[in-house]
């Protein structure tokens, strides 16, 4: 098997590494896995970028300030279908006008929109980030919220569905993540 090779870091943060193809038999190992060194320095960013539905559940319903704001980017509309209980709402297409009045720049933001389909989040997570904010994507979205068994609120009020044990685990409230 052959090893990846290292290129020279970019000013975007560390560099992609190199792989070179193999003829491994498993399409999984037809490229070659990066160098542990590689890895733990793509994973380590990816968590500097985004957070977990369950994290942000967890830090929301600790006593005291989380240490951040929740922001929904979707419409109106869907916002109205199911949003997450102290999430500020701020479509897209808003934050570089609003978001002055809204948010604090010394306090991160964590987005969301719809969930993994959705790259909205993202977006918002653009403007925010180029408008001096810190920020993070809540990945999974509004629907992990819903499918893990955490409560939202509806223009009709309070609402939480059973947790999808495809999701979330059925027998205790920590996946072990």
């Amino acid at each position: 098997m052959t090893a990846t090779s290292p290129t020279a870091p970019t000013a975007a943060g560390p560099a992609a590494p190199t792989a070179t193809t193999t003829p491994a038999t498993s399409p999984v190992l037809r490229v070659a896995p990066a160098a542990p060194a590689d890895a733990a320095a793509y994973f380590r960013a990816s968590l500097v970028f985004h957070a977990d539905v369950s994290d942000v559940a967890a830090a929301l319903k600790a006593d005291g300030d989380p240490g951040f704001v929740v922001l929904d980017s979707r419409s109106t509309e869907s916002w109205d279908q199911g949003h997450i209980p102290g999430a500020i709402h701020l479509p897209t297409a808003l934050i570089a006008e609003q978001a002055g009045q809204l948010l604090d720049k010394d306090v991160p933001v964590v987005t969301y929109c719809w969930g993994p389909g959705c790259n909205g989040a993202t977006r918002a997570a653009l403007v925010l980030a180029e408008l001096g904010y810190q920020v993070k994507e809540m990945l999974g979205g509004f629907e992990y919220w819903a499918r893990e068994g955490f409560a939202f609120e509806t223009w009709q009020g309070t609402e939480r569905r059973d947790a999808d044990p495809l999701t979330s685990p059925t027998e205790s409230a920590n996946c072990g993540c």
